[in-house]
């Protein structure tokens, strides 16, 4: 059976009223296509990525405004700042997995402002705590404004770009956060040496710049249409992207294994990025730089992890591999932290800096696994309650990352190190077995498919209870 074949099957089961601007007859040019995505490229991302774009200011502030004195001067140590850590995850984690709902019932493009400017009040909120009470309640509530923004973000993305076009934006979304992360460093080094202006501290004025950023029909009727109907007909599922989630579709997401798979690879994989992203300018500073200069040496590092993830991820959608990219970006993320381990004591701190770099120059894989599990995953019901998932997993490792680099381990932190090793180790064979996964369903699958007369397969395709992913001639990528 060809592919137009099956995609003709498909729509006889599929209700083509149900999105707005699909229209199966429309005929249009491979440049009027191109050009409606540069649209979208340029009208539509600049506003999500400037969302995202405040969220991870305030999440490299908080690092920076601890090697600028907050614990001292709100009386605690870095054991409070851990356990916030921790709580934030939790919260951030359930957040996240009612946004993805949330904003499917309320429609993202409400949903998602609402959020950023709840977030951008709670933030300004930061540059006013005096205790260690006031800082767990502030984390408390930016974790849960801040929570539903990414999944309600990937809901919305996933109805104007194609399958093969997702992840290289996803890459532009989680790239604009290292941007931030480097200016916020830049920042960092300006606003806290406001110390005493107005009689505040230089850390409150990264808080309250921050929380001051949030304040703040360009497609024809044709192109309307064109940027609908070529994402349904790149994946037909679409069709129903208006239904709301069902409890059907909660189940099935926690009960597949290959959703796990990617769920295990955000958890584990995702953890050294919680303790070498929150203490860098301090491990940095602990190389003999003062804590200006600490700061500031941070953004060469998030502007490399930028480059480095968008190469990979294009590269990845160019040539359509995910399994193999994974497993070769935790083997180069291996490789630095074992240089940061160990180097000796009294190797230049230029040395020590380089080996932070190299860390950082490890591209992220994350997008790149959101777009492996979005695709592979349907219908889209399924796909939603998945999607928020997956942040939610890419959130709640965050209880036990931020217990990894202990007081009493600094300024060089071997044990946290250790442990890092092990979880990077750990994701490079859980990326191989995903991979291989998917494979041994494609080869299994594809040989019982193959195994029936065209009879059989039109009995199936009338008679079959199975959905989406679960389909005999669902084809995997991998």
């Amino acid at each position: 059976m060809t592919t137009t074949e099956k995609k003709e099957e498909q729509l006889e089961v599929l209700d083509i009223t149900r999105v707005e601007g699909y229209d199966e007859t429309l005929s249009y040019t491979d440049e009027e296509e191109a050009r409606v995505r540069f649209l979208i490229d340029t009208r539509l991302m600049p506003w999500i990525l400037f969302s995202t774009f405040i969220l991870n200011i305030d999440r490299t502030n908080l690092s920076n405004a601890i090697a600028g004195g907050l614990p001292k001067t709100l009386g605690f140590n870095n054991t409070v700042i851990n356990n916030a850590g921790s709580m934030y995850a939790v919260i951030f984690s359930s957040a996240a997995i009612l946004g993805s709902i949330l904003g499917k019932y309320f429609g993202p493009h409400r949903f998602i402002p609402f959020l950023v400017l709840s977030w951008g009040i709670v933030t300004l909120g930061h540059g006013f705590i005096q205790n260690a009470t006031d800082f767990y309640i502030a984390r408390f509530f930016i974790a849960l404004t801040e929570g539903g923004v990414i999944p309600a973000t990937l809901v919305y993305l996933g109805s104007f770009y194609k399958k093969n076009e997702l992840a290289t934006r996803l890459s532009w979304f989680w790239g604009v956060q290292s941007v931030a992360s480097a200016i916020s460093g830049l920042m960092a080094s300006g606003l806290l040496q406001m110390e005493g202006v107005s009689g505040l501290q230089g850390w409150r004025w990264l808080f309250i710049v921050d929380g001051g950023l949030n304040f703040g029909g360009w497609l024809n009727d044709k192109q309307g249409y064109i940027a609908v109907t070529r994402v349904v007909r790149d994946d037909l599922l679409k069709l129903n992207y208006n239904i709301k989630v069902q409890w059907t579709d909660i189940y099935q997401a926690l009960t597949d294994i290959r959703v796990w798979g990617h769920l295990l690879i955000t958890i584990v994989g995702l953890t050294p990025g919680i303790p070498f992203g929150t203490y860098l300018p301090s491990i940095i500073n602990g190389f003999g730089y003062n804590v200006y200069i600490s700061n500031a040496l941070t953004a060469p590092n998030y502007i490399l992890g930028f480059i480095s993830m968008a190469l990979m991820t294009i590269h990845s959608d160019k040539v359509g591999e995910r399994g193999f990219h994974g497993a070769l970006s935790y083997t180069w993320h291996l490789i630095g932290f074992l240089l940061l381990e160990f180097l000796p004591d009294d190797s230049p701190k230029a040395l020590f800096y380089i080996s932070t770099l190299i860390i950082s120059l490890s591209p992220l894989t994350h997008p790149m696994n959101i777009a492996w599990l979005t695709e592979n995953t349907a219908p889209i019901g399924k796909r939603t309650v998945s999607s928020g998932l997956v942040i939610a997993a890419a959130n709640i490792y965050g209880i036990w990352a931020n217990q990894i680099y202990q007081p009493w381990d600094a300024p060089r932190y071997h044990v946290g190190n250790f442990i890092i090793l092990g979880f990077l180790f750990t994701t490079i064979l859980l990326f191989i077995n995903q991979k291989y996964l998917y494979v041994r369903y494609n080869k299994t699958r594809g040989e019982q498919w193959a195994a029936k007369s065209e009879a059989e397969k039109e009995d199936y395709n009338a008679t079959t209870t199975h959905k989406g992913s679960e389909r005999l001639d669902f084809v995997f990528k991998h």
